[in-house]
């Protein structure tokens, strides 16, 4: 089984009116409003811990947060501090995810050197001078992920909970039948899977149940509907 754990969403979403920024620059404790430096606004919150952007088109952008409902809660809770300044936005405004980041761990070291070569400089960006992962952008799903040689990764570009699954699925998977992770850490492959499923004879030695491959990704539970 391999934990996909997810460290930040970022969401974006449009109160639906121009903001009136020193309003509530003054409004929110803490707010951090420099119009020379930066056209946004930036409110940091506590609980959950998520930093919220607002900018005068009415735009909002939440980052930081570790699950939808984080996300939720955040732009919920700025949107009701705007209401009491006098200003009329959006109660419920809808909520894009932009980005999911998350970590996973494939259970052992790995030779990013060899992977290069096997995967092929056209598919992954190896430049261990300038940085200790390799990079391999996957075309279905669309997402980037980061390979260490300690076996760790890092996905982004993922929009859906989904998309994180399958990227892993496929890099565990594809390095697995190139014969660079070891059998007993990567876990089953689809083809395993499929063939598990097929009826055999009856025998002693072929009864036993095969693993099937799992990816649990944690902590990002929704409790919203968001696209999928």
């Amino acid at each position: 089984m391999t934990r996909i754990r997810i460290e930040n969403v970022v969401a974006s979403t449009s109160l639906g009116t121009k903001l009136d920024l020193v309003s509530i620059a003054l409004a929110l404790d803490g707010a951090e409003y420099e119009p020379t430096q930066f056209p946004g606004l930036i409110y940091r919150m506590k609980s959950p811990k998520t930093a919220i952007l607002l900018f005068q088109s009415g735009k909002v952008v939440c980052t930081g947060g570790k699950s939808w409902k984080q996300v939720d809660d955040s732009i919920r809770a700025v949107s009701v501090q705007i209401r009491k300044t006098g200003q009329k936005v959006e109660k419920s405004p809808k909520i894009e995810i932009q980005n999911i980041v998350a970590t996973s761990n494939l259970g052992s070291e790995i030779d990013l050197n060899t992977i290069a070569l096997t995967l092929g400089l056209d598919r992954v960006e190896y430049e261990p001078e300038q940085f200790p992962g390799l990079v391999y952008r996957l075309e279905e799903p669309r997402v980037v992920v980061l390979l260490f040689g300690s076996g760790k990764l890092v996905c982004t570009g993922a929009r859906r909970p989904g998309d994180l699954e399958v990227a892993v699925r496929k890099i565990r998977n594809e390095l697995r039948a190139a014969g660079l992770l070891p059998r007993d850490q990567a876990g089953p492959t689809e083809a395993d899977v499929e063939a598990a499923r097929k009826p055999r004879a009856p025998a002693a030695e072929t009864n036993r149940p095969i693993p099937r491959a799992r990816a649990t990704v944690e902590p990002l539970r929704f409790t919203s509907n968001p696209s999928s």
